[in-house]
């Protein structure tokens, strides 16, 4: 016989795996593989507003990029500060960004929370292209400054001087998702479970 205690873990396990479930920071991600060389990217990737950022394609697939110096961290497809130094807005704070980078200047990123500015961090190297003799695509990430929604990623002032991949941003605020089936059929259990205890024990008090 089904005990109303039992029944009540049960219930109380399977709401507590539902608001788990209910309750992630889900990163933004893009690795730019969906668009084509030299394209303009400005507000295709969801959550996030680009400027100064165009797309160069692996020169081996045709398109413009140099990948003997500046090679994609993955696939054929990297972005290039095009006129200045790439600034990306949240359309929501986020507490993290990271990237893979190869460039000629020394990096700059920079966090602002609208017009105020956080902190910034800097990249390992002055340069670290392939022919410079240093390990291209460095993973340069800034965080530890609470949330902020607009970043600056800057090398040489007037741009052409790094690339871009793999870019992860992870939001200040869980994100709501749709729980996955397994988690509702063990709120539906917990709870019939429950159900039947009550119903047992009230006809056992007859």
């Amino acid at each position: 016989m089904v005990s109303q205690r039992s029944a009540l873990r049960v219930s109380i396990l399977a709401v507590g795996l539902l608001g788990a479930s209910l309750a992630r920071a889900v990163p933004i991600t893009t690795d730019f593989e969906g668009f084509s060389d030299l394209q303009s990217v400005t507000t295709q990737v969801a959550g996030l507003t680009f400027s100064n950022t165009t797309v160069l394609t692996s020169g081996a697939a045709g398109g413009s990029l140099n990948e003997i110096d500046f090679p994609p961290h993955s696939g054929v497809n990297v972005v290039i500060d095009d006129g200045g130094p790439i600034e990306i807005a949240f359309a929501a704070p986020i507490v993290s960004f990271g990237a893979y980078f190869t460039y000629a200047a020394e990096l700059t990123l920079s966090a602002y929370d609208g017009l105020a500015f956080l902190g910034s961090v800097n990249s390992l190297f002055i340069s670290n292209f392939a022919s410079s003799g240093e390990t291209p695509n460095e993973l340069v990430q800034i965080d530890g400054l609470g949330s902020f929604t607009r970043i600056t990623i800057e090398g040489d002032a007037f741009g052409g001087s790094f690339t871009m991949d793999d870019l992860t941003a992870t939001p200040a605020v869980a994100v709501t998702l749709v729980p996955e089936p397994n988690v509702l059929l063990l709120v539906l259990a917990g709870l019939a479970l429950l159900a039947l205890a009550r119903r047992r024990r009230r006809s056992s008090s007859h």
